[in-house]
């Protein structure tokens, strides 16, 4: 047997740790052998092939970051009309199995295919951690990592010059990296996509712990947070010929309403990419390696139409159509459960989150 894989959307730590896994579990247990496609979907419907070898090399992909088969987006629509040129792609090389490894986008676009027939086993990649029906997601607790870090090196100089703080981390539509690196560093307040935030009472809570004698205030901000429209308006920024929105810089916005509103110096930091760059975490590549094991599995047991996600301390295989139907989202009652002065409310089905975690003191 011999398998194709293909990385697509945006980079993510952990995504080598995959490729090698897949190339060593074929190699090693089935003697199968692996092609792999450059920058996602666009190498695959050129044919930008490259043989994927069992030595050295592909054993010192485990601590690198990035992804050595590069990754692009493709527009859904030149996908769609490519599914003749695909097959042909596959047979030409002699794939039997394609293994795309990627977020939402890649992983709705593996499930279009295996609904046209093509053999298909997919692996969840988002840092965001927002793909339905895994516990988690390789490449999310690297990006914790880096975001608590760059945080509690700001609690220093913050307190030094008496400044409100405001770290804007990445997060789309879910508020995961917000919310754990917000935790884990203490943060005074953390604002998500799921929750619209209130700008005269995060001013309030600002001035309030200053009142009480504290030195510093830091807010740590999801890229995707938005305010409740009678509070202040984001400027608008589009959508993308892919039809993702195009975000305006939430935290800048947000720390020029506090500096107006309370008279208080406010600094911003966002740190973007630099979240998923780098060597990933003992986790994520222990998670990502188990992610390439059991997808390199499922391809030679013909699981095809699955992916693979973490069950508790299991992998297991889910059908891709139940992967793509929503997006994972933080729950009302983990965002409630950061507030340390919020009253336990009972969890509630469906019921809207309101921006109740200001959870410093």
């Amino acid at each position: 047997m011999r398998l194709g894989v293909l990385t697509g959307g945006g980079d993510c730590p952990g995504l080598n740790a995959v490729i090698r896994a897949i190339v060593r579990t074929s190699a090693e247990r089935y003697d199968s052998s692996v092609v792999g496609f450059r920058d996602g979907w666009r190498g695959l419907l050129e044919d930008r092939r490259t043989p994927l070898e069992n030595n050295d090399h592909n054993d010192r992909l485990l601590t690198k970051g990035g992804t050595m088969l590069g990754t692009a987006r493709t527009h859904p629509d030149r996908l769609r009309a490519g599914l003749g040129r695909i097959r042909e792609v596959m047979e030409d090389n002699g794939v039997d199995v394609l293994i795309p490894i990627g977020g939402e986008g890649t992983l709705t676009a593996a499930s279009w295919l295996a609904d046209e027939g093509i053999p298909v086993v997919g692996v969840p990649k988002t840092i965001d951690n927002d793909i339905d029906r895994t516990d988690t997601t390789f490449g999310f607790d690297t990006a914790v990592t880096i975001a608590t870090e760059a945080i509690d090196r700001l609690h220093s100089t913050a307190e030094s010059h008496q400044r409100v703080m405001l770290v804007e981390v990445m997060g789309r539509h879910a508020g995961w990296i917000a919310l754990h690196a917000g935790m884990a560093s203490g943060a005074h307040s953390i604002l998500i996509p799921e929750s619209p935030f209130e700008v005269d009472r995060l001013c309030s809570e600002i001035k309030s712990r200053f009142q009480r004698g504290h030195h510093s205030y830091i807010c740590v901000v999801a890229e995707g947070a938005k305010p409740d429209p009678e509070g202040m308006t984001l400027r608008v920024g589009g959508i993308d010929e892919f039809g993702h929105e195009r975000f305006t810089g939430v935290a800048h916005q947000l720390g020029a309403e506090i500096e107006k509103r309370i008279n208080k110096e406010v600094r911003t930091t966002v740190l973007g990419h630099v979240q998923r760059g780098g060597t990933p975490t003992p986790f994520d590549r222990v998670l990502a390696t188990r992610f390439g094991i059991n997808a390199a599995i499922a391809a030679h047991e013909h699981r095809h139409g699955m992916m693979v996600s973490l069950q508790g301390q299991s992998i297991g295989l889910v059908p891709l159509a139940e992967a793509i139907t929503r997006l994972r989202t933080v729950p009302a009652e983990r965002y409630r459960e950061a507030d340390f002065r919020a009253s336990p409310e009972p969890s509630r089905a469906g019921a809207p989150v309101r921006s109740e975690v200001l959870n410093g003191v």
